[in-house]
């Protein structure tokens, strides 16, 4: 060895860099990963609360139309108690069917805002699938 080479400012080996590389690509990669879920993540939610919103005026609206059935069963049994007539039997039918009709939108609307419908299923799968792919990468 001449006096002016010194060992420690040597280039390191070709395998050396190609690992320093390696780490760098997988850090940009990784990063890139993060951001595109955190934006799919935030699409999804965007979605969620589209949905959210539609359950509340379903929500809302069964309960205007159950109030309703519930007007008519009522003018049912004051035109049953009222006035002995076949009229009151067609009241009664009405009103069961429009109390039907707000139950049933009731119930959907219950279903919507349940809080199964807001997770983001499809960042979580997303999520699995990169773990299992950085996972692999690392063997």
């Amino acid at each position: 060895m001449s006096s002016g080479e010194d060992i420690g400012a040597m280039p390191p080996p070709h395998a050396a860099r190609g690992l320093a590389a390696l780490f760098g690509a997988l850090t940009r990669e990784t990063t890139r990963l993060l951001r595109q879920e955190v934006a799919l993540a935030k699409a999804e939610l965007a979605a969620k609360v589209g949905q959210l919103g539609a359950g509340a005026a379903e929500l809302v609206v069964g309960g205007f139309i159950l109030y309703a059935g519930f007007l008519v069963l009522l003018a049912a049994a004051v035109l049953a108690l009222s006035l002995v007539l076949p009229s009151w039997a067609a009241a009664l039918i009405v009103g069961a069917v429009v109390v039907l009709v707000g139950g049933v939108l009731l119930l959907k609307g219950r279903r919507d805002l349940g809080p199964q419908q807001l997770v983001p299923d499809v960042t979580l799968r997303t999520l699995r699938d990169d773990a299992r792919w950085a996972r692999e990468q690392m063997r």
